[in-house]
């Protein structure tokens, strides 16, 4: 199983970063290791004292595929749930400054929280997707697949010219605005519409 992020997908969270909005889809990776497991305690590391959360829509990829035209990459996936790519922001920022790989920052153990599965409907794909992220019952984040930089269907397609997606593979499809510090003791919830995917605790 690959996981596949999206950075900088949405205008203004791009903005509020400082960073510039891209031409094409900024790709990342995170292990497997970097999953973290339904029910199990998520610790806040040791090794930053700035840890972010940035809520996400993600996909499943449901076949195996490489080099997918756009118009055909809407049938290798076939759930979604909402997410975090948790970053450790402080290790992020002086990485970014010396030009730097991510992964540090990114894609440490348990960084990636999955909420529960949703069948992708057909009506998913005509309407927008609605989520959002509620930090201590106070919601933070508040997302709309409309207001993405790069849809779905051209992050699967672009991914796919350049590593095979197989069956079970995650994709990370990008954050809004509103990304903000996690502290210890925070209850963080998302919500795919009305529909809580997950709840989460920062021990």
């Amino acid at each position: 199983m690959k996981i596949f992020c999206v950075g900088r997908n949405y205008a203004d969270h791009a903005k509020e970063l400082g960073n510039a909005v891209p031409e094409d889809p900024v790709i990342f990776m995170k292990p497997k290791s970097a999953l973290h497991l339904a029910n199990a305690p998520f610790y806040y590391p040791e090794f930053t004292n700035e840890l972010h959360y940035e809520a996400e829509l993600v996909l499943r990829i449901a076949k195996n595929g490489k080099y997918l035209p756009e118009h055909h990459a809407g049938k290798y996936y076939d759930a979604v749930t909402v997410g975090i790519d948790f970053t450790a922001r402080d290790i992020q920022s002086e990485l970014k400054k010396k030009g730097l790989p991510w992964e540090k920052a990114k894609a440490w153990d348990q960084s990636a929280i999955l909420g529960k599965w949703v069948p992708f409907t057909t009506e998913m794909r005509r309407t927008p997707l609605m989520f959002s992220l509620k930090k201590n019952g106070e919601t933070v984040q508040n997302g709309d697949s409309s207001d993405m930089i790069f849809p779905f269907d051209t992050i699967v397609s672009h991914i796919s010219q350049y590593f095979s997606l197989n069956i079970g593979d995650l994709i990370y499809t990008g954050t809004p605005a509103g990304v903000g510090e996690a502290v210890v003791g925070d209850v963080l919830e998302g919500f795919l519409g009305t529909d809580k995917m997950f709840e989460l605790e920062v021990k």
